[in-house]
């Protein structure tokens, strides 16, 4: 049973920075596998980014320039590390493994004026 969770939310206000984790377990760990979601209130949910076999994936031009995506096999872990941050980031952000489509619970982000 593959099992995934985030944390690393919380409240900032516009400008600041959080790092969000990603945590899995189960019998192997391929970080290629695993994406990052986002979704606002009254929103469906988008793609933030992911680990591709030659580098880092993107959302579009909202957080492309901002927000990077690094892991650690060690950990079995999958970091995505927000910069620059602004209201219109706020939401829900999710985790799934993609290889075998398990999600996790989702992290709250809060970005104040």
């Amino acid at each position: 049973q593959v099992q995934l969770v985030e944390s690393g939310g919380g409240s900032v206000q516009t400008g600041g920075s959080l790092r969000l984790s990603c945590t899995t377990s189960g019998p192997t760990f391929n970080p290629t596998c695993i994406r990052w979601f986002r979704q606002a209130p009254g929103k469906e949910r988008e793609v933030v980014g992911g680990v591709e076999r030659a580098g880092t994936t993107s959302g579009g031009d909202s957080v492309k320039d901002r927000f990077t995506i690094s892991e650690d096999v060690s950990k079995h872990t999958l970091y995505l590390q927000m910069n620059s941050l602004k209201p219109e980031d706020t939401g829900t952000y999710f985790c799934v493994d993609t290889c075998s489509r398990v999600w996790g619970r989702g992290t709250q982000v809060t970005v104040s004026s």
